[in-house]
């Protein structure tokens, strides 16, 4: 029987993925201080320090950057709404560290460049500690190159199409061989033997139809 996520249980993980995320940075940034002590400041990465995150006021800041506008946002908006609410009970429990986290929401408006751009004000002008966004797989293409120059932490949410690992993100979305490709099984069996593959003309629908074709072969 399929199991089900309620909101309880899918707040709670979600606080704890952004807990930990914040936590995690938290600990690398000792451990990279005593070997970049004698780098100049303006060449080492940019890294999280809970004794000056988010500057002042106590408060730790955290990107949020996804399409605010358009047919995305059906997507998108939910995962936005997620984010803030987890922000806003961990708070409501005591913050990160003994410190409140402030989001910081910027609008990739659907356009690659733009989510390129926003990235590098979020980093270098708002100075967060994370970044939490890209909905689509284009989106995130986008970001890679960016996040892993600065060798600071995205975070994405969304399903994708697997193919990929970087040291400076963190995909928590589900990949093909635990969504498509359990769903073509369950078709197969239960409604027919031909499929007829449709997708946009990006790389998500590309690679996960490749995928698609490749597990037909099996069959």
């Amino acid at each position: 029987m399929a199991r089900q996520c309620g909101r309880r249980k899918f707040l709670t993980y979600s606080c704890s993925t952004l807990a930990i995320s914040l936590l995690l940075k938290a600990c690398a940034s000792s451990q990279l201080k005593t070997t970049q002590k004698n780098l100049n400041n303006s060449q080492s990465p940019t890294v999280f320090n809970p004794s000056t995150a988010g500057g002042s006021n106590q408060r730790i800041k955290i990107g949020i950057l996804h399409s605010l506008g358009d047919t995305i946002w059906i997507s998108e908006g939910s995962i936005v709404d997620a984010q803030n609410m987890a922000v806003e009970e961990i708070n409501a429990a005591g913050g990160v560290l003994g410190k409140q986290i402030e989001a910081i929401v910027e609008d990739g408006a659907s356009d690659w460049s733009t989510f390129a751009e926003k990235a590098k004000i979020l980093i270098d002008s708002k100075q967060v500690s994370v970044v939490f966004g890209g909905g689509t797989s284009a989106s995130r293409k986008a970001l890679k190159p960016i996040f892993e120059q600065k060798e600071h932490m995205l975070w994405y949410p969304a399903q994708y199409e697997g193919q990929e690992c970087s040291q400076d993100i963190f995909y928590t979305g589900a990949t093909p061989n635990q969504q498509i490709e359990p769903a073509v099984d369950w078709l197969l069996a239960n409604k027919g033997k031909q499929l007829f593959l449709v997708g946009s003309d990006y790389v998500f629908s590309r690679t996960a139809n490749a995928i698609i074709k490749e597990q037909l072969k099996e069959k």
